[in-house]
């Protein structure tokens, strides 16, 4: 992205924030409302000339004397006769195409215009109209709204904050979609996940694949760097590759492939407008309360098991036992342990998980915590425990927290006998950022200081193994004096199983010995009584002195 979008997006968010509209997430939400009506626009342009060219039969968005709703119709009204014209007449207009673009009308439904200043909403109009969309490929109108995004970092709102790219991008390199793939993010927020799933399909079927910092385009751009410059500065730089993907062998499937649910209407605008703005239209998003018995879902929602799920969910949060599902496998009312116990109940056979959760769910001794892990373990494959940074969340989310990786297996394990038969831990020290160099919200780089790609090498090596020889020493290992602090390790199950299933990294990791001393015990056993004596003949001073006092 250039610097001059990137100067249009900061005017934008700074005309609203002038303008008394403070919040991230809804500025975000009404600067994606304009945003779609500017796209849907420019698609009418496009249904338009496939009509006079005599392709194509779809229907036109703006038939007759609604044309008058589209942007380029309006865009040049100001004051309050735009803010009312918006507000009373478009938003309605666009709720109500249920039956002819029921996607564009759940979007639109429930919408309010909360740009109250006249004068700020014409001008957010005004630099929304110079940007030409249609001349920009996915890509770049991804990078746009992943910019906006950003400004999430800032917001503490009901933990309405984004999983940074770096973790995203390992945890689905992890669980590696296939094509065919069902894949869901159950608490999707802005769809990160989603769309790095498809990314990382569309790397995987490209013919033509370009190879990238795991940062992306716009860190290469601000450091001024080829790729071939990044990685000679700081070989131990994790790539990703990505393409336009001529292989995918059927997009309108690929699409339908992708599902995303979140409680807050917010969220699943922001979610549609980042997924539409990469170019994946007609994801199957939902807004639902997935762990309420009433929380919106139907029946076919409740039995789909899904083939990957990737999700960071909200969790510290307490639901009233009343309104909690009846069919997860935990009577807790702890959001984390319900979470786990949804995602546990929603994976297909051979179906891959990796979800952020905080170290209290891998370690918790509550009944309900123990009951929950030993189900994990005995019916699910536990593949790795990844610790996180403890600053990997920061400045919006100080716990600390692991990455699970799990996976259901083809075939029940018998009654007797647990389906894991090895967990692997990672220890993630540095994730290639700077926590405690905060400026302006981001988190500056240092990519010479990432376990990352140590982390994804390995794993590929336990992966080929058909992950039966996990890298690293067992747990319990008293390692050499003088040894590298180990990166990773493995448990048996009947060590983690004795251990009420803690699924915590560090309750595993192997110790260094100490160096066994040269010096000659008799001599060690001199001092210690020569010190023992001059302690004696002090307090037997100090005694004198108490007594002539």
């Amino acid at each position: 992205m250039n610097q001059d979008l990137r100067r249009k997006l900061d005017h934008i968010t700074n005309i609203l924030w002038a303008g008394g509209v403070t919040n991230p997430v809804t500025y975000i939400e009404q600067i994606s409302f304009l945003i779609y009506l500017k796209l849907l626009d420019e698609e009418e342009n496009n249904r338009e000339l496939r009509a006079r060219l005599g392709g194509g039969n779809g229907a036109l968005l703006f038939p007759d004397q609604a044309a008058r709703f589209r942007w380029s119709k309006w865009r040049f009204k100001s004051g309050a006769e735009l803010h009312t014209f918006i507000r009373d007449e478009v938003f309605p207009y666009m709720a109500s195409l249920v039956k002819d673009e029921p996607q564009v009308a759940e979007y639109f439904r429930d919408a309010r215009l909360e740009i109250a200043e006249i004068d700020v909403l014409k001008q957010v109009v005004d630099e929304l109209d110079s940007i030409e969309f249609r001349k920009l490929g996915p890509d770049v109108k991804g990078d746009i709204f992943e910019y906006l995004l950003t400004h999430l970092g800032q917001s503490s709102l009901n933990g309405q904050f984004r999983t940074p790219k770096q973790i995203r991008a390992f945890m689905v390199a992890m669980v590696d979609p296939e094509f065919g793939d069902t894949i869901i993010d159950p608490a999707c927020g802005t769809a990160g996940f989603l769309i790095d799933a498809v990314e990382h399909l569309l790397a995987k079927y490209s013919e033509k694949p370009l190879e990238m910092p795991i940062y992306g385009e716009e860190w290469l751009e601000r450091k001024g760097l080829t790729l071939d410059g990044a990685k000679t500065q700081m070989p131990n730089l994790q790539t990703y590759r990505k393409g336009p993907g001529e292989k995918i062998p059927n997009w309108e499937q690929l699409e339908a492939s992708i599902y995303g649910t979140d409680v807050s209407r917010q969220m699943m605008r922001i979610a549609m407008m980042n997924l539409v703005l990469h170019g994946i239209g007609k994801a199957r998003l939902k807004r639902a309360n997935v762990l309420s018995e009433m929380g919106g879902l139907t029946e076919d929602d409740l039995n789909r098991k899904y083939k990957v799920i990737l999700s960071n969910p909200p969790f510290a949060g307490m639901l009233p036992k009343e309104s909690i599902r009846h069919d997860l496998p935990t009577n807790s009312k702890k959001s984390e342990l319900l979470f786990l116990g949804l995602m546990m109940e929603s994976l297909a056979p051979g179906g891959r998980c990796a979800v952020v959760v905080p170290e209290g769910a891998l370690f918790g001794s509550t009944g309900a915590h123990v009951e929950l892990r030993k189900k994990l373990l005995q019916d699910f494959e536990v593949l790795a425990v990844v610790s996180l940074p403890a600053g990997v969340f920061k400045p919006y989310a100080g716990v600390k927290t692991s990455v699970l990786v799990f996976r259901r297996p083809v075939n029940p394990p018998e009654q007797r006998k647990a389906a894991t038969q090895k967990v692997w831990f990672y220890e993630i020290k540095n994730d290639g950022y700077d926590p405690d160099k905060i400026q302006g919200g981001g988190r500056p780089e240092t990519p010479e200081q990432n376990d990352i790609p140590a982390l994804l090498t390995v794993w590929e090596q336990y992966k080929n193994s058909k992950f039966s020889q996990p890298p690293g020493d067992e747990a319990g290992t008293v390692l050499k004096p003088g040894s590298p602090e180990p990166k990773c390790w493995w448990a048996e199950y009947e060590r983690i199983a004795d251990s009420d299933a803690n699924l915590s990294a560090s309750r595993y990791k192997p110790t260094a010995g100490e160096d066994v001393s040269d010096d000659d015990p008799a001599e060690l056993i001199r001092e210690v009584l020569g010190l023992e004596k001059c302690l004696v003949d002090g307090l037997e001073k100090l005694l004198t002195e108490v007594e002539t006092a």
